[in-house]
């Protein structure tokens, strides 16, 4: 086990490597160690859904979301909006299949389903979101409604 563990898959290298991450854990065992490692790999799976990385960013016009999702195409990519104006983006990348003679030395991309929610202000249009995906890069733009600014009366001073 890991001080750091590998959360993309539980398979280790028995190959020297300086660089690694793979650290003696004292508490290896212990009870309520809070260590990934000693979760089913089911639930390790899910941690792609933390680790997908997804940039929001408001202009006048729009709230843009930027999400890398690089080796997933996007007919494996889902943009929803929820009632209550939540923006959902999840997807699966799945695993590279194993064949019977191959012999893996280390496992650090991740696979496994993702997902990301995120509560859209007032002014979003939901109606309205578009959504493309480049080179490895979905991009979601949510427009929004026009301000309203406020009516302003010139009052003519008497005197």
């Amino acid at each position: 086990m890991a001080l750091i563990p590998t959360i993309f898959g539980g398979r280790r290298s028995n190959v020297f490597d300086p660089f690694s991450l793979d650290i003696w854990d004292p508490f290896e065992g212990f009870p309520f160690s809070n260590s990934l490692a000693n979760l089913p790999s089911s639930a390790r799976d899910t941690s792609a859904f933390a680790n997908t990385r997804i940039d929001w960013k408001e202009t006048p016009q729009a709230h843009i979301f930027k999400a890398d999702l690089p080796g997933i195409n996007k007919e494996e990519v889902k943009v929803e909006v929820e009632e209550g104006r939540v923006l959902q983006i999840s997807g699966e990348r799945s695993k590279e299949q194993e064949e019977k003679n191959d012999k893996w030395h280390r496992v650090e991309r991740s696979s496994g389903k993702f997902m990301r929610r995120f509560r859209l202000p007032e002014n979003a249009k939901v109606e309205e979101v578009k959504a493309s995906m480049e080179n490895g890069v979905l991009t979601v733009t949510v427009p929004k409604m026009e301000e309203k600014k406020p009516e302003i009366k010139s009052i003519d001073i008497s005197g």
